[in-house]
């Protein structure tokens, strides 16, 4: 007699496995696509070179899809339906990252933080279960909670326009550029007195940015998040499950409409491309930067410990030491191959494991076709070039739903915190929270700061981590029991 086959071991007809994939798929869409979108912006890369970092990031979130629900040897893999992308956790450094480097040479110093950070990650993927104890829920809430304010400052730019740039809120009054002008003019002339113009002298901006805030703009995202709310209110199911990428939809379609986008990217893109190692830039190693991406990798990977133990409980099957072991190794081979293919850091998306409890579907081999379909969706390069088309106001709607569910997760976290009977936790939370802040309430805060720790301090998110575990030992010290910390990992739920 043939022994029953384990539900997570389940070939389902290829029909049915097509549209559950997709389902994972549209899911995790949205989220997917936003990373690359932050950060080639974040870059100044141009549209052409944002298009292929959408492309690498889908091509790459499909090839790990499939090593993790697959299986490749028996160092990788922890075979349960697990979709994977890349972390919003990563967000907030790597922009950091860009804002001090810009361009391809920013984009190579991203691209070797994210690849040394992959390789130390495989190395330690054995220890990280055994770092659980140093992650309570004080410190993980507290640390989700500031990734998600910290995000936030990119929604709200999404929606009224970049704090500087072509859409900073003000603009040089042409009148002064005109005299500056003039000045000039008249100081190099023959026989002139006037002193020369001082090196490095500007003209402030003092004239209000009509391209700033402008009230289209604002409409058009207003309608984006209203179309989210609705979505997930009144529709059931799957399509409550998508209410992002819906809204997104929705917003893309009044833009095409008022003629704010075009396809002009998507006609001059190629049907069919391979995305290839190092296209974009090729990686520059700085130990400083390389630090700063291990330390956001072990959140990732403690969280993904609590991810994994709940998809166990959620398909019946126990996770060993062993599996654990190769699931966080996948997180740190897909982080590498996300360096080598310049992309990102990858972790398993829990609104994908999310779905597995609402739809009751445990194979497997469900997130191996969506990760087949990632890969195709990799290759084809005009669906890349539309989603690099979408204007930022439309993403500025959902952004403000996407990176506000990730600080309301960590609130969720904190809210199972003993604050009543341990007056210590508040001190805790208050304290990282505010050194979280730091970077984002005063940029400048660095300048007098030897400049090799600036990549370092350059991140709340990092600040946060460091003063929450730091605080945590030295107030609660680390406890050998580690149920706490795994309970409050199933509960972050966002990236």
């Amino acid at each position: 007699m043939t022994p029953p086959v384990h539900p997570v071991d389940e070939h389902l007809p290829l029909g049915r496995l097509t549209a559950l994939g997709l389902q994972h798929v549209l899911v995790m869409y949205a989220g997917a696509v936003a990373v690359p979108l932050i950060v080639g912006r974040a870059l100044n890369l141009t549209p052409d070179q944002v298009a292929k970092l959408i492309s690498a990031d889908l091509f790459v979130c499909g090839l790990v899809t499939l090593i993790q629900a697959l299986g490749a040897s028996q160092w990788f893999g922890i075979r349960l339906p697990v979709m994977m992308g890349v972390t919003f956790a990563s967000v907030a450094p790597m922009v950091s990252m860009a804002q001090s480097t810009g361009g391809t040479a920013g984009a190579g110093l991203i691209f070797g933080s994210v690849i040394g950070a992959g390789v130390i990650s495989i190395l330690i993927a054995p220890l990280v279960s055994r770092m659980l104890r140093f992650f309570p829920p004080v410190v993980t809430g507290t640390i989700i909670a500031v990734i998600g304010i910290s995000l936030m400052r990119v929604g709200i730019n999404w929606i009224f326009g970049n704090p500087v740039g072509p859409t900073a809120p003000s603009v040089v009054n042409p009148e002064h550029l005109k005299w500056l002008s003039e000045m000039q003019s008249a100081a190099g002339a023959p026989g002139s007195s006037l002193p020369p113009v001082p090196k490095g002298f500007a003209v402030v901006p003092t004239v209000p940015n009509p391209k700033y805030a402008d009230l289209t703009g604002v409409g058009i995202s207003a309608v984006v998040l209203v179309s989210i709310l609705l979505i997930a209110k009144f529709a059931k199911g799957f399509i409550a499950n998508i209410s992002v990428l819906l809204g997104i939809v929705i917003g893309a379609v009044i833009a095409v409409a008022m003629g704010l986008m075009s396809f002009e990217k998507v006609a001059k893109a190629q049907w069919f491309d391979l995305v290839l190692p190092f296209e974009i830039a090729g990686p520059v190693f700085d130990p400083i930067l390389i630090l700063t991406m291990t330390l956001v990798m072990i959140v990732v990977m403690i969280e993904s410990t609590g991810m994994f133990l709940a998809l166990g409980e959620m398909t019946d099957r126990k996770i060993e030491q062993a599996d654990l072991t190769r699931g966080l190794r996948t997180d740190g081979l897909g982080t590498l191959l996300g360096g080598i293919f310049n992309t990102f850091p990858y972790t398993s998306f829990s609104q994908n494991v999310g779905l597995v409890a609402v739809t009751g579907v445990k194979s497997r081999f469900v997130c191996v076709t969506g990760g087949v379909i990632l890969i195709v969706l990799g290759v084809l390069p005009k669906m890349a070039a539309l989603v690099e088309s979408l204007p930022t106001m439309v993403l500025g709607g959902a952004g403000l739903v996407m990176f506000g569910m990730v600080a309301a997760t960590g609130i969720r976290i904190l809210g199972g915190v003993d604050f009543k009977h341990n007056r210590f936790n508040a001190m805790i939370v208050a304290v990282s929270i505010g050194v979280g802040m730091i970077p984002l309430i005063a940029p400048n805060f660095r300048q007098w700061m030897p400049h090799a720790i600036h990549p370092l301090i350059e991140s709340g998110i990092l600040l946060a981590s460091i003063t929450a575990v730091a605080l945590n030992v030295f107030f609660n010290g680390a406890s050998r029991d580690t149920s706490a910390a795994v309970n409050a990992a199933r509960q972050a739920d966002a990236h």
